[in-house]
């Protein structure tokens, strides 16, 4: 029986970016480099553009790049794939997109998720894997990322695209994997949004939808005789003073297809990035058994009638204050008053947030400010 391995978000910056760049597979994977060299094919995220030349783009958050000598690491770590469909693949631009490209290509790694037009971007890859066809599908949200018509950038999270690339390849993948980039930041469960987007891309012929970005270990479910994974959290991703302990930890997915429709096994391979050295290092017996039973236990919330859309509505109240400053572009200390006091309660009128909630919420109200938001830069 075949065996795919997909990891999480690999991301060689920091203290780590020397080893990928040394190709020392084995300090960086430590016990999980037996994993991907006795699978068939491993798949990763590339979370950041593999480049030595530009200037990083006008974003919202942090802009990453690493040197294109890391695709050698990769490679060295018997890494077969990347998926460049994710929020960071722009961070330097079309050329450092090109740039990492041109490096995976040169180290002999494959790539889908993103490229030179939407076209490209959305491409499937498809894998011939012990004589079964297995295609793999990347897409992300838009974060200041997305490819168009003749721009390079990733393939958009766009259901309607999706659905139609699937339909029209069906007949060419026995097994398809979905990549979907995607989720609330350091949040273990799926938005409603995105539990039915992962649910309609089943429907629509997908046997594994993996969600990767949240930084976090999250859930997972199994629909229509289908698994779908809500965050696999970092797999290489070097931040040794970010203190939240999800940062650290992720889990690999480990896909066996079978030769009939849908029938296939998968198993959760648990690991912890060491705070002390970079590296991601397999869980003792014990330890992997208490992560993989708590899985378990979110899978049975998960897919419990009104779990999920209960849980993010507690969860957004949480998030009010923040998200209310952000939309009126509230600096750091701005954001941590409102957080306290709630200041924006008393400025802002009814009238006005319902002006924002219907130029948000309406389709094409949003697509008017799209459209000049991408004009203005």
């Amino acid at each position: 029986m075949a065996t795919v391995i997909v990891g999480g978000d690999v991301c060689p910056v920091g203290r780590s970016e020397i080893l990928f760049r040394q190709r020392a597979a084995e300090a960086m994977f430590n016990g999980l480099l037996s994993e991907f060299t006795q699978a068939d094919f491993t798949v990763v995220n590339l979370e950041c553009p593999l480049t030595t030349e530009g200037s990083p783009v006008d974003k919202d958050g942090r802009a990453l790049k690493a040197h294109i000598d890391c695709a050698e690491g990769l490679r060295a770590a018997h890494i077969r794939a990347v998926n460049l469909a994710n929020n960071h693949i722009l961070d330097y631009g079309e050329s450092g997109l090109e740039s990492t490209i041109t490096a995976c290509q040169q180290a002999g790694i494959e790539h889908f998720g993103a490229g030179a037009d939407s076209r490209q971007a959305g491409q499937i890859l498809v894998w011939n894997i012990s004589g079964l066809r297995v295609g793999f599908l990347g897409a992300a949200e838009r974060e200041f990322n997305m490819s168009a018509r003749d721009t390079w950038g990733a393939n958009p999270l766009d259901p309607v695209a999706m659905a139609r690339s699937l339909r029209a390849h069906r007949h060419e993948i026995d097994f398809l994997v979905a990549l979907v980039h995607g989720g609330r930041e350091y949040y273990p469960y799926p938005t409603p949004r995105l539990q039915q987007l992962c649910r309609f891309l089943v429907e629509e012929g997908a046997h594994a939808v993996i969600c990767q970005h949240s930084h976090c270990p999250g859930s997972y479910e199994e629909y229509e005789g289908a698994l779908i994974v809500y965050g696999q959290g970092n797999l290489l991703f070097d931040a040794p003073r970010v203190q939240k302990q999800l940062w650290h930890q992720g889990f690999l997915v480990t896909l066996h297809p079978g030769d009939a429709y849908r029938n296939f096994s998968y198993e959760f391979v648990p690991y912890r990035q060491s705070q002390e050295k970079p590296g991601a290092h397999r869980l003792s017996d014990e330890s992997a058994a208490a992560f993989v039973a708590e899985l378990a236990r979110r899978r049975r919330e998960v897919e419990a009638d009104g779990f999920v859309e209960r849980q993010w509505n507690d969860y957004c109240r949480s998030q009010k204050y923040l998200y209310s400053s952000r939309l009126r572009g509230h600096g750091r200390l701005l954001r941590l008053l409102n957080r306290k006091i709630h200041f924006t309660d008393w400025l802002v009128s009814k009238e006005s947030k319902l002006d924002q909630r219907n130029v948000i919420e309406c389709e094409t109200h949003r697509e008017v400010l799209e459209t000049l938001w991408k004009e203005d830069w």
